[in-house]
């Protein structure tokens, strides 16, 4: 690709709703830490998440928790990639400002995408959008490529690095289909087995919930 190109991302159709059990579009993207396609992580957990714009404050914020917790993400076998609409240029001055200012490395890369391709097949903007701003978007991503999960914020709130490691170990600790997780389950909680949905699971069950409500220590 050469400077100031576009980036190349693979589509079927203009301004793709991806859902949830699709596998997300693959592209390929100049970063801050050189030329690297989505398809590359592969293999592992991806945590994919754009921000609105460089140099903001609530962008800013967030960049430097992630990249504080980046060893926890790390050490559930995940990979961050960030995005915005920005250039590359913008990204590299905005990360070396945080470093000398604030004394935070970021260490993961950063994907430009001035021309808003990759925000659009992402559904980070409208298809019709004009100004260069995404939202707040995650995108959970399983080492086969398939969205297991989504997040969206507006411009003016900031997500939550806790949350988003809540979210990707729950992910991680489903992902075989043998358990579930229930409401603000944390790593070490009891988990919930899924439910036969038979007549037999439910007149053999001890009491009227127990065929569908089974929690379970954490193995």
């Amino acid at each position: 690709m050469q400077p100031g190109s576009a980036p190349s991302v693979s589509l079927t159709a203009p301004d793709m709703s991806l859902r949830i059990g699709d596998t997300v579009p693959n592209f390929a993207a100049r970063t801050t830490q050189g030329m690297m396609r989505l398809s590359d992580f592969r293999g592992r957990w991806l945590i994919f998440f754009s921000h609105p714009a460089d140099f903001t404050p609530v962008c800013t914020s967030e960049f430097m928790a992630i990249a504080a917790a980046a060893g926890r993400f790390e050490a559930l076998g995940c990979s961050l990639l960030g995005h915005s609409v920005d250039s590359l240029f913008s990204h590299l001055a905005w990360i070396r400002a945080i470093r000398d200012d604030l004394g935070v490395v970021v260490p993961f890369p950063i994907v430009e995408d001035p021309t808003l391709e990759i925000a659009r097949a992402f559904g980070m903007v409208h298809a019709d959008v004009r100004h260069a701003a995404s939202v707040r978007a995650v995108y959970y991503i399983n080492p086969d490529g398939v969205l297991m999960a989504t997040t969206f914020y507006p411009i003016g709130v900031g997500r939550s690095v806790d949350e988003m490691l809540r979210t990707l170990a729950a992910l991680v600790r489903t992902h075989d289909g043998t358990v579930m997780t229930p409401e603000g389950w944390q790593p070490g909680d009891a988990v919930l087995s899924p439910p036969e949905f038979t007549a037999d699971a439910v007149f053999a069950a001890s009491g009227p919930t127990s065929w569908f409500y089974r929690k379970s220590g954490e193995a």
